[in-house]
């Protein structure tokens, strides 16, 4: 087994013995940066360059490309889909890629060039496209790069949705335009200012109150689109903003998710400027971290519960959702105003779903990923920052103390290289017949509720890896429930 530590995504390991297995410790040389093609019904991801069906090729491109835009043509009949990327140094590539493909098709195309994640999701519906298709690999390093597939409603595509889409692209049956039927071809740049613009509509987005704060904000927009989206909001609330790195090339000042030992130079740059907070985001702009006064995190866990907060007191309570990795601190909030929490998969989709289920007012993920449904249904980090700058203003203190108005969970967060050898089916089968007294929940991997924290178990999405979450009030702790798995992981044969 593997062990990759949770600040080194891709590592060469070395091995370290112990007494019930053997594992590997991380040692940061870049080896296993090119990783193999994933092809899922979340949609497409990999690295970029290799052999094709290994890596993300440009042939890789041209076909999932053409299979997505096939099932669009069979289920919609709308000839019409919105593109964008992130700022990452493939994206030009692929972007060209994509939009060829699909006019090659007969398809006509909306290009909103270097954009946000939810900005495309805003402008698939306004333009009452078919669907749309971002090219991003969100938090991932820039060898990365992804497709991913958004319906006609702007919302990524359903699960039973992504397994037709894989079926085409298993099957090859596409088929392109005759030279008098290719799409056509625009491009819009408008839509950044569009989606500010819904924003500040939002009757829970107190423009006002904070024009009136004056908050002065250090952005670490990571080389990427954040530089185009969250210096115009924040200028539009009246804050006074600069900007680290925040230059659109691509190539990422540091590892581009936004945990807190990647963030040291925002962390420097809020402390010299004597800045309110800091704000930083991932390549697509869907994730969001705050950043106190005193150049420590707010928490990414805790982005959606101080946004959740302020919504629910002002809409008298309601109904939230997060999913089964996110922090507990959402449950106790929501009940603190009468209302009910609830518990997804882990993925956006997911999330959505069940928000939808049982009309939840705001709902979204842990890791700093805020869906707002009065805006619409995905990952918004332009909202996020909208709702918990009116929140903060009308709290009237420091950043630093509304942080501690919240419950003080500890969260440890760890990777498994997820080798053939790890029968994942029978580790579960291991660890639910060896915890059976305690509380478990198998909808998405493996959790296990005990009652000084959680663990959760569950294979990723997006990467080669297997996730090993746990919280608890103490850190201690929460790092023990973790190892305590991961032995008990080491032990199925």
């Amino acid at each position: 087994m593997w062990i990759i530590d949770s600040s080194q995504t891709f590592q060469t390991l070395k091995p370290l013995q112990t007494k019930s297995f053997r594992t590997f410790a991380a040692v940061p040389i870049r080896q296993l940066r090119y990783l193999p093609l994933i092809k899922s019904i979340s949609g497409f991801r990999g690295t970029i360059g290799g052999r094709p069906g290994d890596n993300l090729t440009p042939q890789d491109i041209v076909e999932c490309t053409a299979a997505f835009g096939q099932w669009i043509l069979e289920t919609t009949g709308n000839p019409t889909l919105v593109v964008g990327r992130d700022g990452r140094i493939s994206g030009e590539i692929a972007s060209a890629l994509v939009i060829n493909t699909l006019r090659s098709m007969g398809i006509s195309v909306v290009d909103l060039g270097l954009s946000t994640t939810p900005t495309v999701e805003i402008a698939v519906p306004l333009e009452k496209a078919g669907g749309g298709i971002i090219l991003t690999a969100s938090h991932n390093p820039k060898e990365w790069n992804a497709l991913k597939l958004l319906n006609h409603k702007g919302e990524f595509i359903s699960a039973a949705d992504g397994a037709a889409i894989l079926e085409k692209v298993a099957e090859k049956s596409v088929t392109y335009a005759t030279v008098d039927k290719l799409g056509s071809y625009r491009r819009d740049d408008t839509y950044i200012r569009k989606h500010i613009d819904q924003i500040l509509a939002l009757p829970l987005v107190d423009v006002e109150v904070i024009r009136a704060k004056g908050f002065k904000i250090v952005v670490d927009a990571i080389n990427s689109t954040g530089a185009l989206s969250v210096p115009p909001l924040l200028e539009a609330l009246g804050c006074q903003c600069s900007v680290v790195n925040g230059e659109i090339n691509g190539i990422f000042a540091h590892n581009p998710e936004p945990l807190k030992e990647h963030l040291g130079t925002l962390a420097t740059e809020v402390r010299r400027q004597k800045a309110h907070l800091g704000i930083a985001v991932d390549p697509d702009v869907d994730r969001l971290v705050f950043m106190c006064e005193d150049g420590e995190l707010f928490g990414e866990e805790y982005t959606l519960v101080a946004v959740a907060d302020y919504v629910l007191s002002k809409r008298g309570g309601g109904n939230t959702v997060s999913n089964l990795s996110s922090t507990r601190a959402l449950r106790d909030v929501t009940q603190k105003y009468g209302g009910e929490y609830f518990a997804a998969a882990v993925g956006e989709v997911n999330v959505v779903e069940k928000m939808k289920a049982v009309n939840a007012v705001i709902g979204g993920e842990g890791n700093g990923g805020v869906i707002v449904p009065e805006l619409h249904y995905g990952r918004d980090a332009l909202a996020g920052i909208a709702l918990f700058l009116s929140h903060l203003a009308q709290f009237g203190k420091h950043i630093s103390t509304l942080r501690k108005t919240y419950p003080d969970y500890q969260m440890a967060k760890t990777k498994l290289d997820r080798r053939p050898e790890i029968d994942l089916e029978k580790v579960f089968a291991v660890l639910k017949e060896k915890y059976h007294r305690e509380q478990i929940n198998t909808e998405d991997g493996l959790k296990i509720d005990f009652a000084d924290g959680w663990v959760h178990l569950r294979p990723s999405n997006t990467e080669p890896i297997i996730r090993v979450y746990s919280e608890s009030h103490s850190e201690v702790i929460a790092a023990n429930l973790a190892k305590k798995i991961i032995s008990d992981i080491g032990e199925v044969r």
